[in-house]
C-alpha cells in the first residue's frame, strides 16, 4: 500500500518518494548506514559498458569519478519511454556509489517524463546535511542533471536551462 504523499515527496516519482521517506524516518545517527547499503546494492555495470568505457558520461561535478549511461527503451515513445539507468563508481567513494544507488533505485525503469519532473532539490530533501557536505550534494544535483539531460537529448525534447 502506497503511503500519503507529504509535502517533501508528493512531487517526486513514487520510488524516489520512498526512499526520501525512508531517509527522513530513519535516525539521523543511521542515516549514513543508509547511504551506504544504497551503495553496496548499487548494481554493476552490464557487459556491454564495461567492455566500452566510453560509451559512459563522467559527471565532473563529483569530487570521486562517477560514470553514468541512460537507456532509453523506444525513444520514439517520447516521454512515456522506459529509462534504464546505469552507473560505474570505485567502492572507495561510497558517498558517491550511495547517491548512484538512489538514483538507480528511485529512478530505473521509469518513463522520461517521471525522470524530467524531478525537481533539482532532490539532495536537499534527503535529511543528509548534516552528515554530507554540500560539495557531495552538488555532487548527486550533478548526476540528476546529466540524467535528465541525456533523457532530454534521447527522447528529443529540447529544454532550456
Amino acid at each position: 500500500m502506497a503511503e500519503t504523499p507529504t509535502p517533501e515527496t508528493a512531487d517526486l516519482p513514487e520510488g524516489l518518494a520512498e526512499i526520501v521517506t525512508d531517509f527522513a524516518e530513519t535516525p539521523a545517527d543511521d542515516r549514513l548506514q543508509l547511504l551506504l547499503e544504497l551503495a553496496t546494492d548499487l548494481p554493476d555495470l552490464p557487459e556491454k559498458y564495461t567492455d566500452h568505457p566510453e560509451l559512459l558520461e563522467p559527471v565532473p561535478e563529483c569530487q570521486s569519478p562517477i560514470f553514468l549511461v541512460t537507456e532509453i527503451e523506444s525513444p520514439e515513445a517520447g516521454e512515456q519511454a522506459e529509462v534504464r539507468l546505469h552507473f560505474s563508481a570505485p567502492p572507495e567513494a561510497p558517498t558517491t556509489r550511495g547517491f548512484a544507488g538512489i538514483l538507480h533505485e528511485g529512478l530505473d525503469g521509469s518513463t522520461a517524463a517521471a525522470i524530467l519532473s524531478v525537481p533539482a532539490d532532490l539532495p536537499l530533501r534527503l535529511s543528509l546535511s548534516d552528515i554530507v557536505s554540500p560539495l557531495r550534494l552538488r555532487g548527486m544535483s550533478g548526476m540528476l542533471s546529466r540524467i535528465q539531460r541525456q533523457v532530454s537529448e534521447r527522447i528529443g525534447k529540447i529544454t532550456v536551462a
